[in-house]
């Protein structure tokens, strides 16, 4: 999905940051400068918390979901529409579809700064998956599939260099990452307990269900 809102008034109006702009959201965030601006207090009832209705809070929650993980609103709705079809708690198995996403697992090994620049990766076909190219940022992940990023890609000097540079980042615990080979493994499916977005899935039920 082309975002077509400035991604900083994104997270402005969700108040949280969703990591739109990898490496800049750590160091140059709007966000950050807010809150050291204004109390709390005063934040609330300038974005107007407080007075939110039912149905705003879970569209705000449903938004930004579907706004951390890039995803237009067909493209949501039909994660939603699958979730409902499995056994799980619906909301649980929304968020962790999501997880599955290609473009998700392989942001989450911290080796590629950004979503965005993830899936333009994939598109170029720059992403193996079990030695097989695969350009569907939508790819659901499955147990034992190993990731790999495409050696002649002209990316690839510098995907090794920001190796380095994300050692100290917290990558996916349901992976096994090899740093020297730039492949990683999916050694468990993941749980509620590894999506990072904090969320509220039960809102997003709720939005949908009326």
């Amino acid at each position: 999905m082309r975002l077509r809102t400035p991604v900083c008034k994104l997270c402005r109006r969700k108040g949280i940051k969703l990591f739109l702009k990898g490496e800049r959201c750590k160091t140059k965030c709007p966000l950050d400068k807010e809150k050291k601006r204004a109390p709390f207090s005063l934040r609330r009832r300038r974005r107007g918390f407080g007075r939110a209705s039912e149905y705003s809070l879970q569209l705000r929650e449903k938004e930004k979901v579907r706004n951390f993980y890039g995803l237009s609103e067909r493209q949501f709705q039909r994660y939603f529409q699958m979730a409902e079809k499995k056994r799980g708690i619906i909301g649980e198995e929304l968020l962790l579809l999501l997880e599955r996403r290609l473009d998700n697992v392989i942001y989450g090994l911290r080796v590629v700064p950004s979503r965005r620049m993830v899936r333009q990766i994939i598109n170029h076909g720059d992403i193996l998956v079990n030695n097989r190219r695969v350009n569907r940022p939508s790819y659901q992940v499955r147990i034992n599939d190993v990731l790999s990023f495409r050696e002649k890609s002209k990316l690839y000097p510098r995907l090794k260099e920001m190796v380095e540079k994300g050692k100290k980042e917290e990558r996916l615990t349901w992976l096994e990452f090899d740093p020297e080979k730039l492949s990683a493994r999916a050694v468990r499916m993941p749980t509620r307990a590894d999506v990072t977005v904090p969320v509220t899935e039960q809102l997003i039920v709720d939005f949908y269900s009326k």
